[in-house]
């Protein structure tokens, strides 16, 4: 396997299902939204995307499996297996936000060797592959340089079904927005980590995340210099549902204090 033909080949991909899912939004309908539990929601747009990706996937790489969110699971491949998100935010997409993603990785056995999201409504493909650095739109991007939390801005995502760790999330949010330049919600996790990749988010934390939404945004923040970790600062970040990440500079204060509030 050419990693570098793949991870370009996925590129296409994603862009594909970006255009299709462009052309949707301009004639979705309320009537087309249906409901998977509490607050969480799902188009035929996710389900025809996700198809289409799955069909390209499967064809440049056969014999692989999949994870992806709309009900394409299979236990892993022997080797190789797809974590797909094809529509990552979708409740901005209902609404007419135009901040959402298609988000894809290849995992090797356990590692994630390639990752790409592509962002619809900014037209902006994060990509990377193993051994190689990240890039946007095909220019390298880098993390930032921000040393410290009290200088930084931060990203989050709000819990829309799991509660259990409520209280001791909003902690973590008055403590942050005391001590740091704000806080956003953009609504697509695999946005979150692409801005941190290429500087625009210093730091992010959130639970209760599957690993379609974090895979390529791992992949793609590490290569372009970040870290990553669970809440305790070990490495159950993909399947763990909970995750830190930020630029090296700060991470290690960053991960503190989500300790602080979110380990207990």
């Amino acid at each position: 396997m050419d990693i570098e033909i793949i991870g370009r080949e996925t590129c296409k991909i994603a862009r594909e299902a970006g255009e299709f899912i462009r052309s949707e939004s301009l004639k979705f309908s309320a009537g087309d939204i249906e409901t998977k539990g509490k607050h969480d929601y799902v188009t035929y747009v996710d389900r025809n995307a996700e198809k289409k990706i799955i069909n390209n996937l499967a064809k440049l790489l056969p014999g692989s499996g999949f994870i992806a969110e709309e009900g394409t699971i299979k236990k892993h491949g022997k080797t190789y297996t797809w974590i797909v998100d094809p529509l990552d935010g979708t409740t901005n997409f209902i609404h007419g936000i135009p901040l959402y993603s298609v988000s894809i990785a290849l995992m090797d056995k356990e590692e994630i060797v390639v990752g790409v999201i592509y962002e619809i409504g900014l037209d902006e493909c994060f990509f990377t592959w193993k051994d190689c650095p990240a890039f946007l739109n095909g220019v390298e991007i880098n993390v930032s340089k921000t040393a410290r939390v009290t200088n930084s801005l931060l990203a989050t995502g709000f819990p829309f079904s799991n509660y259990d760790r409520f209280d001791q999330f909003i902690e973590s949010l008055k403590y942050f927005m005391r001590n740091s330049h704000g806080i956003r919600r953009m609504g697509s996790a695999a946005v979150d980590l692409a801005y941190i990749a290429c500087g625009r988010f210093d730091a992010f934390w959130e639970y209760n995340l599957n690993p379609w939404d974090v895979a390529a945004g791992i992949l793609i923040l590490q290569n372009a210099g970040g870290k990553v970790s669970d809440f305790s600062g070990g490495n159950n970040y993909l399947f763990g549902k909970e995750i830190v990440a930020g630029n090296p500079y700060l991470f290690e204060e960053f991960l503190k204090h989500v300790s602080k509030f979110m380990v207990k």
